[in-house]
C-alpha cells in the first residue's frame, strides 16, 4: 500500500474562508480503495486568481487540487479556468461560489472545472468533495502510467522482433543471391547447402511467429481451453518421442521411467505446450552424450513435473531473468543455438493459469533442473 500527499490551492479572498478550510483538511486523510492508496493533504491558500496563476504556472511542483472562488477581485474564477485551458497540467478544480446557479455550475463544467460546491458548506461536504477529487486524480495518474507502460512495451516488443528477425532474414537473402547468381556453381546439388540454411532460418521465423500467437492468446485469455481427464506420463511419452531423434542425433540419453499413471485434468494443448518447452531447452542446451530424466507424480492435489539435463547450467544472474519475453542467455556457449526466446516466458504463463509455478536450479557446466508444479484439477474458467 502506497502514501501520497496532494497538495490543495484554495484561492479565496475572505481569510475566513481560508483558514476555515485549511483547518477541516489540517489532519485529513483518505483510503483510495482503486488505487490502493492512502491520501493526505497539503493545503496552501492564494486571495486573488492572479496570485493562483502565479502559484501555478512558475512554480516547480503546482497544486494537485484547486479550490477556486467564483467571485474574486480582478479575475474571476471562470477568468481562471479560461487561463489554465489547454494546459497540460495534473489539476483538478473544484469551484466555490455564493451564487449556486445552475447555469454557474454548467458554465464553470464547460470551462473545466472538476466538481461544483456552494457556499456555505460543512467540512464534511468539503471532505467528500476533496475525497472524490483525490480518487479521480489517483486513477487518472495509474491510467497515465499504464499507457505509458503499454507505449514502453509496445516500443521494446517491435525492437525485439525486429532484431530476432533482422538476422535470418538476412541470411536468406544473402543464399538467395547467391543461388540468383549461380555463385557457387551450376547444378541445383551445388546449392543444398544454402537451400538447407534458408529452410532452417526459415523455419526459425515460422517458431517465433507461432510462439508469439500462442503467447498473446494466454495473456490476452481468448485462447480457448479443453479441460479434460488425461495421464501426464502419456502425454510426457509422446513428447519425448518428438525429440528423441534430436538426441539420438547428439548421443544423449532420455530417461523416464513412471511409477505408474498420475492422472489430472487439464487442456492437454497446454500440457503440451509445457513438456515440448521443457524437453525442447534440455535438449537443446544439452552437451553431447549428456542425459535428460524426466520425472513426474502427484500429490494432495498437486501435480509436479520434473525435468533436469547435464547441459551447459546458468548462473544465478541468468536464472533471475529466465522467463522473460525474448530474454535468451547470451554466450559463447549459446551463440549457435537458435530459439526465439519466447519458450520460457510461455511455459511460466501457462503454470500459473494451472494454478501452479515454474523453478529452476542450474549449476555452470554442471546441468539446470526445472520444476514445473500444476493444479492435479483444472477448470475451464480458470
Amino acid at each position: 500500500m502506497g502514501a501520497t500527499t496532494l497538495k490543495i490551492l484554495v484561492v479565496d479572498d475572505e481569510p475566513g474562508m481560508q483558514i476555515g478550510v485549511e483547518r477541516a483538511l489540517r489532519d485529513y486523510a483518505v483510503h483510495v480503495a482503486e488505487v490502493n492508496e492512502d491520501v493526505r493533504f497539503e493545503v496552501e491558500t492564494a486571495g486573488s486568481g492572479e496570485d493562483a496563476l502565479a502559484r501555478i504556472e512558475n512554480v516547480p511542483a503546482p497544486p494537485h487540487l484547486l479550490l477556486l472562488d467564483h467571485m474574486l477581485p480582478g479575475m474571476t474564477g471562470l477568468d481562471v479556468l479560461d487561463r489554465l485551458a489547454g494546459r497540460d497540467l495534473e489539476l483538478l478544480t473544484i469551484m466555490i461560489t455564493a451564487y449556486a446557479s445552475l447555469e454557474t455550475a454548467v458554465t464553470a463544467t464547460k470551462r473545466g472545472a472538476y466538481d461544483f460546491l456552494a457556499k456555505p458548506f460543512t467540512p464534511a461536504e468539503l471532505k467528500n468533495v476533496i475525497q472524490k477529487a483525490a480518487a479521480r486524480l489517483l486513477l487518472a495518474r495509474q491510467a497515465r502510467a499504464l499507457a505509458r507502460e503499454r507505449h514502453q512495451v509496445r516500443f521494446q516488443f517491435i525492437s525485439v522482433l525486429a532484431h530476432e528477425l533482422k538476422a535470418p532474414l538476412a541470411a536468406v537473402q544473402g543464399y538467395l543471391a547467391i543461388m540468383r547468381d549461380r555463385a557457387a556453381g551450376d547444378t541445383i546439388d551445388d546449392y543444398d547447402e544454402a537451400i538447407g540454411r534458408c529452410l532452417a532460418r526459415v523455419e526459425g521465423m515460422r517458431k517465433l511467429i507461432l510462439d508469439l500467437l500462442d503467447l498473446t492468446k494466454i495473456e490476452s485469455g481468448q485462447r480457448a481451453r479443453e479441460i479434460a481427464p488425461l495421464d501426464l506420463c502419456d502425454a510426457v511419452r509422446h513428447a519425448l518421442d518428438t525429440y528423441r531423434p534430436e538426441a539420438d542425433a547428439r548421443r544423449i540419453t532420455l530417461e523416464f521411467a513412471p511409477a505408474g499413471p498420475v492422472p489430472m485434468e487439464a487442456d492437454r494443448s497446454e500440457i503440451e505446450v509445457i513438456l515440448n518447452n521443457l524437453l525442447s531447452n534440455a535438449v537443446k542446451y544439452n552437451r553431447d552424450g549428456g542425459s535428460v530424466t524426466v520425472e513426474c507424480g502427484a500429490e494432495d492435489g498437486t501435480v509436479t513435473i520434473g525435468v533436469a539435463d547435464t547441459g551447459i547450467g546458468m548462473g544465478p544472474e541468468d536464472v533471475k531473468k529466465l522467463f522473460g519475453d525474448f530474454v535468451r542467455i547470451k554466450n559463447e556457449k549459446t551463440r549457435k543455438i537458435s530459439g526465439s526466446g519466447l519458450g520460457l516466458a510461455i511455459l511460466k504463463k501457462l503454470a500459473l493459469l494451472n494454478g501452479g509455478d515454474v523453478k529452476v536450479e542450474s549449476t555452470p557446466d554442471v546441468g539446470t533442473r526445472f520444476t514445473v508444479t500444476l493444479n492435479q484439477r483444472q477448470t475451464s474458467k480458470e
